[in-house]
């Protein structure tokens, strides 16, 4: 009941002369109701006022400590990039020292390096001068002998003639026809013993049954000599060469067979297959066999020359030949092998071989250098093989042929078709791979085309 109906019902009842206590009770008690309602809205809109203040000053206090916050990772920040400007300048200014101190050891590398060239270049060409020297001594005691051989025959001759004509006297004619006879006699001798020690010393035989027999006076090979063996696959390049490594082992000669393609242990399995004592030779210091890599080859002259910056004048004994070993005989198998490698870079391929034909020549060492040619490259053809510059490099060449015949039956042909220093035979003969025996060459045998019997070379 609202206090205005309240009021007018108060003023209605007390005109009629009613009570109007329980009216009056009733109305403070109203009264009192609404006070209480009104301090309770009161009381809730100060909690709620409250409650709105705590929550805008937690949000002010929470926003004060992110921008607390961010300016603390900022200083952070700024710091760290600071910290990382002053190493960045650490790390540049150690690695310019570090680059200045490499310059200079590489400088003193390279300058060591001029300076062992150039040893080496001048006990090269000391050992060369020393070489001539002695060969031009050799040469001229040679022709001093022969000279005078020559002039004992021509006396021997002259004394023949006059005994015909009858000019001679017939006193002391017995005594001194003796006399020369007995001193040309000494004298063909002495050459014959010297021609000997020539040919011990200057030529190499390689105890191939037959082959040797194709140079004049069965000579063989000049001692120092680079010598291509080359033909097409299975013509016998392998075997010929082992059979040469047997045959100057059993002379007491020490060799070295450098494979780039088959591994140590088959080689010598295919010696032994041929009863070539390769074990022993082995176990008595005569014989080694090494496996190399040609990449590896390729890579060390690659080195080399960066080192050298680019120069040609470099030093091939460190890439291939072992220290500890210094053999009088040498087989690469196979050039073509080594040419693989320096796939792309012919250049590179022919310096090396430039360098190892030098090494070869200095060191005196007499080789067989393998090549595998895809076809007869001196009977017409007008392929051109990789590495070809190396035949004129070499100082002899040997050709293995494949014969095939027109029955179909298939044979085998070798030619020796250069040779610096030495007469030869220029022919093409037959030779036979003989189990137990190895190469056999029939230097009687020539290869000739017959009425009933053609062939082809491959």
């Amino acid at each position: 009941m609202k206090k205005k109906s309240m009021i007018k019902k108060i003023n209605e009842w007390k005109s009629k002369g009613y009570n109007i206590s329980a009216l009056q009770n009733k109305m403070s008690k109203l009264d009192r109701n609404k006070d209480f309602k009104k301090q309770k809205e009161i009381k809730r809109r100060a909690k709620i006022k409250a409650e709105r203040d705590a929550k805008a000053a937690k949000k002010y206090a929470e926003m004060i400590e992110k921008q607390k916050n961010q300016r603390q990772k900022k200083q952070i920040e700024a710091l760290k990039s600071a910290k990382q400007k002053v190493e960045m300048v650490k790390r540049k200014e150690m690695n310019a020292a570090k680059a200045a101190k490499e310059a200079k050891i590489r400088e003193a590398k390279e300058e060591r390096m001029e300076e062992i060239k150039k040893q080496k270049r001048i006990k090269a060409e000391k050992q060369r001068v020393e070489m001539a020297k002695k060969q031009a001594k050799i040469k001229a005691e040679r022709d001093a002998r022969a000279a005078k051989a020559m002039r004992k025959a021509k006396i021997r001759a002259a004394k023949k003639r006059a005994r015909r004509t009858g000019k001679h006297k017939k006193s002391g004619h017995a005594k001194h026809t003796k006399h020369v006879k007995i001193k040309t006699a000494k004298a063909f001798a002495h050459q014959k013993e010297f021609h000997k020690e020539i040919h011990k010393e200057e030529y190499v035989r390689t105890g191939v049954p037959g082959f040797d027999s194709l140079f004049d006076k069965g000579f063989g090979i000049p001692s120092g000599m680079s010598v291509l063996v080359e033909g097409g696959p299975g013509s016998g390049k392998t075997i010929f060469c082992l059979s040469t490594v047997n045959g100057l082992c059993k002379q007491g000669k020490k060799c070295l067979y450098m494979s780039f393609e088959e591994p140590e242990e088959r080689l010598v399995e295919h010696m032994e297959n041929f009863n070539f004592r390769a074990r022993d030779f082995i176990k008595r210091g005569l014989l080694r066999v090494k496996r190399f890599d040609a990449l590896d080859v390729s890579r060390s002259v690659e080195a080399l020359l960066s080192a050298a910056k680019k120069e040609l004048l470099i030093e091939i004994d460190p890439v291939l030949f072992p220290e500890d070993y210094k053999p009088d005989f040498v087989v690469i198998d196979s050039l073509t092998s080594i040419a693989s490698a320096f796939s792309g870079q012919e250049s590179r391929f022919r310096i090396y071989m430039e360098q190892l034909f030098r090494y070869l020549e200095n060191n005196k060492i007499t080789n067989f250098l393998i090549r595998e040619v895809a076809t007869p490259a001196h009977v017409g053809s007008t392929f051109k093989e990789e590495g070809e510059a190396v035949s004129f490099l070499s100082d002899g060449i040997i050709v293995l042929y494949n014969v095939i015949y027109d029955s179909g039956q298939r044979g085998a042909a070798l030619e020796i078709l250069k040779m610096r220093g030495v007469g030869f035979a220029r022919k093409l003969v037959d030779f036979k791979i003989i189990n137990g025996k190895g190469v056999v060459v029939d230097s009687n045998k020539i290869l000739k085309k017959e009425k009933q019997k053609g062939f082809q070379l491959t």
